[in-house]
Order: structure tokens, then sequence, then C-alpha cells
């Protein structure tokens, strides 16, 4: 399903980590994540036979002016599952777990032609940050962040 998610995302080429890299990361003893799936009866299963239909990856961070804080990474549901209030639970569980663990607040990024997933989190009374407050992403990968390990100061 990560790789479908690429793909709708067109971005498949993009998509490097192996399953054993997902186990190691997400189901050891101090996991860099969590995931949730969504599976339905066996006969209800998908067109092509599987029975998890989707699931929602998260992690948590902190802001040191609202402290703890839970990012949604990922929620995908297969296309033949969508408009069945798979997506939104999955959400929603994501964001009961994080208020177990005192987070206060729930956070995510959409890419900005997916409409239908910025309306459904509008819905839903998301604040598009980009819009309010000015925020853009940013990231270092690859050769920008070999730079930045090797200016780093040394022990």
């Amino acid at each position: 399903m990560i790789t479908e998610l690429a793909v709708f995302e067109k971005m498949s080429d993009q998509v490097k980590i192996s399953h054993e890299e997902l186990e190691r990361d997400g189901f050891c003893q101090n996991p860099f994540f969590e995931c949730l799936i969504a599976e339905v009866s066996d006969e209800h299963r998908s067109k092509c036979g599987y029975t998890v239909v989707g699931y929602a990856l998260y992690f948590y961070t902190y802001s040191t002016w609202k402290g703890r804080t839970v990012y949604l990474e990922d929620l995908y549901v297969m296309p033949e599952f969508r408009g069945r209030g798979i997506g939104k639970g999955l959400m929603c569980k994501v964001a009961k777990v994080g208020t177990e663990k005192k987070c206060v607040r729930l956070q995510l990024a959409v890419l900005d032609w997916n409409s239908p997933a910025r309306d459904f989190y509008a819905a839903k009374g998301a604040q598009d940050l980009t819009d309010s407050e000015g925020w853009h992403f940013i990231r270092f990968d690859g050769p920008s962040l070999d730079n930045l390990v090797k200016e780093a100061p040394k022990d």
C-alpha cells in the first residue's frame, strides 16, 4: 500500500525503503513509527483478495511552543474502499492514540493538488498553516544532508 500511495501521489520513483527497514524501524523495542491498519472481513476482501485495505502511519514529534505532537505521515485507503469512513476512522484513531499520550495536536502534510484530501481535512476542522501562518515544510536529504553532516562541529 505504500507503493500504491506513492503512485497516487505521482512519486512512485521516490519509494526506496525495504520491507526489512520497515520491520526494523517500526517493530522494535523503541520504534521510530507506529501504524494502524484497516481490515475487512474475508467476505468483503478487495478485488485482489486483500483484507487489509488501509493504513495510517504516524510518529511523535515535539513543539517547543505547544508540547507533544503526533505526526500523521501516511493515511491511505485502497480506492475501492474509499467513501466508507475508513480513512476518517483511521485518522480519528490516530488522534485518540495521540491524545492518550498527551499530544496536544495532530499534524500532517498534504499535496497542494490533492483537493479531495484537503477538503476532507478541512471538513474535520484542520487548519492549512500555509495559508494561515505561512509555514513551508523544508527537507534536507541526499547530498544536502551529507553536506550538513560534513559541516557538523567535532565533539
